[in-house]
């Protein structure tokens, strides 16, 4: 007998509330949950949806897919320098797989607990497989003016700046579609950045009154930042010499197809998406204050670029001669 739609959510998906550590008053098992954010925050809210085939291979392991359907939204927080507090899952499945909805919740909770984020709500239905979570997370509001990173705030001058690896992501689900072939070893590696990201929360945290913009690279490097140049109205150069030894496959690159390789690693790391590492900027001055943020949230960052007033995005080598090439970042509908 097929378990039913509220069996399964007060099997797998209802626990009791933290409330005195989230701000979390009433959780899941109402109309409606009721959040009591902290004096003097703001509420940052995020919402992202994964649907299989497209997100997602239908052959990933559930548990994993929990902890990415979270951590995918726990990088926007991140991004936005937010505490996360709770978040809301409206899931579809084609059945009410229980060995699936097991691993699944098992991963989506753990990552959850990580980070202290509470379940709150959320709706199930029968459908082809479909995540999609809202996330709620506190900015503090200091002398009246917020907290909060926003990619609007970058301004000519800075240093760019990008945290851990890229390109590795893009580079499993190549490997994984039978367009490259890569040793065991390092597809583990590539795959484990692809199904099971690192939410750089703690770092967002500790970047708030350092950066001046903030973003998370979710379709790539060029395309998230450019978001930030749009809403900054400044423009940037990227040295790709430093940008391309970001992947952590570089030394596979390295030993490839001589420069045939190079442009392919550096179109992995330019534009391969999926990273959900934060990509942000910061005044020449705040350089000390950058590498403590990371020393303090035990995540690397490597300065790739400046921006400048001139508007557009430049791409030069070690020498400062530009680097030609076509770096088309993900977008659903192109």
């Amino acid at each position: 007998m097929a378990l039913g739609e509220f069996d399964l959510i007060e099997r797998f998906f209802k626990r009791p509330a933290r409330q005195a550590a989230t701000g979390v008053a009433l959780g899941v098992g109402d109309d409606c949950a009721l959040l009591q954010p902290a004096p003097g925050t703001q509420v940052a809210i995020s919402c992202d949806m994964l649907v299989e085939g497209r997100h997602f291979l239908p052959e990933v392991d559930p548990a994993l897919l929990g902890h990415k359907a979270l951590a995918v939204n726990l990088s926007d927080l991140a991004a936005c320098g937010a505490q996360p507090r709770a978040f809301t899952l409206a899931l579809a499945l084609p059945q009410s797989d229980e060995a699936w909805l097991a691993a699944f919740s098992r991963g989506l909770f753990a990552l959850a607990d990580a980070h202290g984020c509470e379940l709150i709500g959320g709706d199930t239905t029968q459908g082809p497989l479909n995540i999609c979570i809202t996330v709620f997370g506190e900015v503090p509001v200091v002398a009246g003016r917020s907290q909060a990173l926003l990619r609007s705030g970058a301004r000519p001058g800075e240093d760019i700046y990008v945290s851990g690896t890229l390109g590795d992501a893009r580079l499993a689900l190549e490997a994984l579609q039978g367009k490259l072939d890569l040793p065991a070893p390092l597809l583990a590696r590539a795959r484990a950045r692809l199904e099971q990201p690192t939410p750089r929360v703690a770092l967002g945290l500790a970047l708030r009154g350092v950066a001046s913009a903030a973003i998370d690279v979710s379709d790539g490097l060029l395309g998230d930042l450019g978001h930030i140049l749009k809403a900054s109205a400044c423009g940037a150069t990227i040295d790709t010499s430093l940008a391309i030894d970001l992947i952590a496959a570089h030394a596979f690159f390295e030993t490839a197809e001589g420069q045939a390789g190079r442009a392919q690693q550096l179109a992995l790391v330019l534009a391969g998406g999926d990273d959900y590492e934060l990509l942000f900027t910061a005044p020449e001055s705040a350089r000390s204050a950058v590498q403590a943020a990371a020393q303090a949230s035990a995540t690397p960052v490597t300065r790739i670029g400046r921006t400048e007033t001139q508007a557009g995005l430049r791409l030069v080598d070690a020498q400062g001669q530009p680097v030609s090439g076509q770096f088309a970042s993900f977008d659903h509908f192109a």
